[in-house]
């Protein structure tokens, strides 16, 4: 199917989801994923965060890209391992961190606020270790800040390597319950030295704030509610588009998959989805053939409601052409506190059709 121009791409979603002119602006069409989307959007469309920038979106968009294509499609063997990453960012406490050589910024990180929904599997506060100085080096290291009930502890970089400077420093036994921590929070101390030759003051750029990472299972697994599906269609399915539109030569008006893309920025929500920039959900259309051959690999029951259309009763319908098989997309957004959301939505794009 042939790209469509922005403006045409506009009036036709428009038209097909009856979303009056007036009300586009502030009524997103109900595509389920745009549901879903409007869900994790900052808390009115008068929110403008501005771009995002600096350390942390610069590392979720290289987590992104190693998990998912340009198409917002998962990459097999993807590394985040789980369906949803949270970057929490931290909230400094002010003050003069610098002291000679040595830089001290206590950080707070808030928890409070997740879905019940999300479980945690893995917490790491990524920092960097170590950074390039005119006149030497700054080493850096964390420390679990001190509790009634705990001691303060030095936080050891996990074994994995570095990457492209950051590293990453498992938090996860801190965050569980009786770890002596207040409640729904984090407190950290970012101690860094400058190391060589003594530098003159003033003292150098302030390191950027380590950031949390959240691993965590969202066991609604980011979905909404599948379509009905009666068992007499199971595992029967019609045909692979790829396959059967170089087949066939071109788009057909037998039933096969077709293209409709959505573009973010027409939606006005391209200032908090950092990628990916389109959505192309697809849809199934097209008549069913009158003889669903053997390499349609249609369901039995719609066989006999072809035969018996045909041949019995003609007021009894045809098969319908429908979506068949889906895969999720990955989404990377930034939400009203400033964090950044990794989050993988299952059965959010067609990739075949079958008739039943």
């Amino acid at each position: 199917m042939a790209s469509l121009r922005p403006f045409t791409t506009t009036l036709l979603l428009l038209l097909l989801l009856a979303v009056p002119l007036s009300q586009a602006a502030s009524q997103p069409p109900p595509l389920p994923l745009l549901q879903a989307l409007r869900a994790q959007a900052p808390g009115s469309w008068s929110w403008r965060g501005g771009p995002a920038s600096g350390p942390p979106l610069r590392y979720m968009l290289e987590l992104y890209r190693r998990a998912a294509n340009r198409e917002g499609r998962p990459r097999r063997g993807r590394s985040p391992g789980t369906n949803t990453v949270r970057l929490v960012q931290a909230a400094s406490h002010g003050g003069q961190p610098w002291a000679g050589r040595w830089y001290v910024q206590p950080l707070t990180y808030r928890l409070g606020g997740q879905p019940e929904a999300e479980h945690l599997l893995r917490a790491t506060v990524v920092y960097p270790q170590s950074l390039p100085l005119p006149r030497g080096r700054l080493l850096c290291a964390l420390e679990l800040v001190a509790t009634a009930e705990a001691p303060p502890v030095l936080l050891s970089p996990t074994t994995a390597p570095p990457r492209r400077g950051w590293t990453e420093a498992d938090v996860t036994p801190y965050l569980s319950p009786g770890n002596g921590s207040a409640e729904g929070t984090l407190a950290l101390r970012h101690v860094c030295v400058r190391a060589g030759r003594a530098a003159a003051p003033p003292a150098p750029p302030s390191p950027a704030d380590p950031f949390l990472l959240l691993f965590l299972n969202d066991t609604r697994s980011g979905t909404l509610p599948e379509p009905r599906r009666s068992r007499r269609d199971a595992g029967m399915l019609l045909h692979d588009l790829p396959g059967y539109l170089q087949e066939a030569g071109g788009e057909k008006s037998d039933c096969s998959l077709r293209s409709f893309p959505v573009s973010f920025a027409q939606l006005g929500w391209d200032h908090w989805i950092i990628a990916p920039h389109r959505y192309n959900p697809r849809y199934c259309k097209g008549a069913c053939p009158r003889l669903l051959r053997d390499g349609y690999h249609a369901p039995n029951h719609a066989v006999v409601q072809n035969l018996v259309h045909q041949l019995v009763d003609a007021t009894v319908p045809r098969p319908s052409c429908v979506p068949y098989r889906y895969s999720p997309i990955s989404v990377l957004m930034i939400q009203h506190d400033g964090g950044i959301l990794y989050k993988e939505y299952e059965n959010m794009i067609a990739e075949s059709c079958t008739c039943r």
